[in-house]
């Protein structure tokens, strides 16, 4: 019996330079399961957001050969690195991504939060970032985020025209963008580090936090995440969420001592 996948809709081509498609998988002409592949940053990276086999055809192997079918479409789009995404606690599922190459790129952790706001440290204050703040943390953001995709395999001009517009879309009014807070933390009177919260998934979610290199190691990027959450709970929410890359330790063990847990771990592969 041969596993193929049908295209189930058009190709999906999006206001932001992404793409998306959802596939039947079939084995012969019989459907046996789908499988949705999209891109996350222009057509340069895609992934695997959503993978399911009906009971009666699990444990047949349907499910490798669908996600090496979705390697090759990815491939065809020109992308360079194949991400999914498995829900916490999907054994299986993982079992699967390591088995066909995939390593731990990132996970997005969640906190509920109480009903009163977290008060920061003495000495400690958050207030909106100002104009000129904005404009150099956009510039920086700019040079770090084309650093990464460089490791993409992207050349030097194309990560920059990347990032550019990436941050163009996404904050295309500046501070006053909607959903966006952008915020400066100061300790004793000094700057030691921002933070941006926006939205996705329909929930609040810190995009970027980072403080001062002079100024690292003092317990401030605790307190950054204690501005966002006292932030987020006077905006009458309930969970706040982030994403942290593999390997980040010290990030890692941040967020979990103030209570995030894991919602999805990020596996990815490079597409030779």
């Amino acid at each position: 019996m041969t596993t193929t996948l049908r295209p189930a809709e058009p190709l999906q081509q999006h206001t932001d330079g992404t793409r998306s498609r959802r596939y039947q998988v079939c084995v012969n002409s019989r459907s046996v399961g789908e499988i949705h592949l999209a891109t996350v940053i222009g057509t340069i990276v895609a992934r695997i957001t959503g993978l399911r086999i009906e009971e009666p055809d699990r444990r047949r192997g349907r499910a490798t050969v669908a996600a090496l079918a979705a390697e090759e479409v990815a491939r065809g789009w020109g992308c360079r690195r194949i991400d999914t995404v498995v829900p916490a606690g999907d054994e299986p599922a993982l079992r699967l991504a390591r088995t066909l190459g995939y390593a731990p790129s990132a996970r997005a952790m969640r906190k509920r939060l109480g009903d009163v706001p977290p008060e920061l440290p003495e000495g400690t204050s958050g207030r909106p970032m100002t104009e000129a703040e904005f404009e150099d943390w956009l510039v920086r953001g700019r040079e770090t985020y084309a650093h990464s995709l460089t490791a993409l395999g992207l050349s030097e001009e194309e990560a920059r025209t990347q990032s550019r517009h990436d941050h163009e879309t996404r904050l295309g009014q500046g501070l006053a963008t909607e959903g966006a807070r952008f915020s400066v933390l100061e300790h004793e009177g000094t700057p030691v580090g921002t933070i941006w919260v926006g939205r996705a998934d329909d929930a609040p979610w810190v995009f970027d936090v980072g403080t001062d290199e002079a100024y690292r190691g003092r317990g401030h990027g605790r307190s950054l995440m204690l501005l966002a959450e006292a932030q987020t709970i006077a905006d009458g929410e309930r969970t706040l969420a982030l994403n942290v890359r593999a390997g980040n330790t010290p990030a890692e063990r941040l967020y979990a001592s103030l209570g995030y847990e894991t919602t999805r771990h990020v596996l990815a592969k490079p597409l030779l």
